[in-house]
């Protein structure tokens, strides 16, 4: 990526948690100074502290690039640190749940990239889906989409109206497929494996059909269909697992717009 915007105007990096803290490590190993950056954290990490970046000082009248990677809760307190901005800094938010117009309520007339990454970004394999509103450029979201990739793939969406429908498939989905580690070893478990043994199993499973997923040629139902001999043991199981009315298509269907909704509720 070229940082040649920022090393000249600076960044300024609002919130430096685990996702905070994950994109900046990224963007130091992919070349970018740290006395370009600028951190505001109310309790900056002692990495933070070492990693040469400026923490909590004077900031830059117009950074090339804000990124603000606050809680939702915090922001009323965390915002108005920048009002001032120019209009021709770019303004990138991870902050699940807040809307681009609440960007453009506190800072005016910027430019403004909205983000929804999720969990897997802490290790550099998470999934990032970005959205803008009409002053973005196209210089500037592919800036966005640079940065963002610095913790795994991004996507771009159509309109902002997607993010909810993506936050209920990549952002909580994490949270299914962790639930789904648990329930495969406590099955085992109840099968007579012993618990850590189970565990083992459940966890390398799903991370290894997972990987072959990514990398394979064929499509995930063709994989699946690859790996159940009629009238075998995964059958069986699949028998179970895609009845039409308690299993998996009826089940994750429901769930997803579960949380879709909440994310329109909690965006309203």
């Amino acid at each position: 990526m070229d940082f040649s915007d920022i090393e000249a105007r600076g960044l300024v990096l609002l919130g430096c948690g685990k996702m905070g803290s994950a994109m900046l490590a990224g963007w130091l190993r992919g070349g970018l100074s740290p006395k370009a950056v600028h951190v505001v954290d109310p309790h900056p990490s002692d990495w933070l502290k070492g990693t040469g970046v400026a923490v909590n000082e004077l900031l830059p009248a117009h950074p090339a690039v804000v990124l603000i990677a606050v809680k939702p809760q915090m922001m009323g307190a965390a915002l108005p640190q920048l009002q001032g901005i120019g209009t021709d800094t770019l303004v990138v938010s991870i902050a699940a749940g807040t809307k681009i117009a609440a960007f453009e309520a506190v800072f005016g007339a910027v430019p403004v990239v909205r983000a929804m990454p999720n969990t897997p970004a802490a290790i550099g394999r998470g999934i990032t889906a970005i959205c803008r509103n009409a002053l973005v450029t196209e210089a500037q979201f592919s800036e966005a989409e640079g940065l963002l990739s610095a913790v795994g793939a991004v996507v771009r969406l159509d309109s902002e109206a997607q993010i909810d429908a993506v936050t209920a498939v990549s952002g909580s989905g994490p949270a299914y497929v962790f639930h789904l580690i648990e329930t495969l070893a406590a099955a085992g478990e109840a099968e007579g494996l012993p618990a850590d043994l189970s565990m083992q199993l459940a966890k390398a499973t799903v991370a290894g059909a997972g990987e072959l997923a990514m990398q394979a040629a064929e499509d995930p139902a063709q994989l699946r269909v690859n790996v159940t001999s009629p009238g075998g043991t995964t059958a069986a199981a699949l028998a179970v697992l895609m009845d039409a009315e308690n299993g998996f298509p009826a089940l994750l269907t429901r769930a997803v717009k579960a949380a879709a909704d909440r994310g329109r509720e909690l965006g309203a």
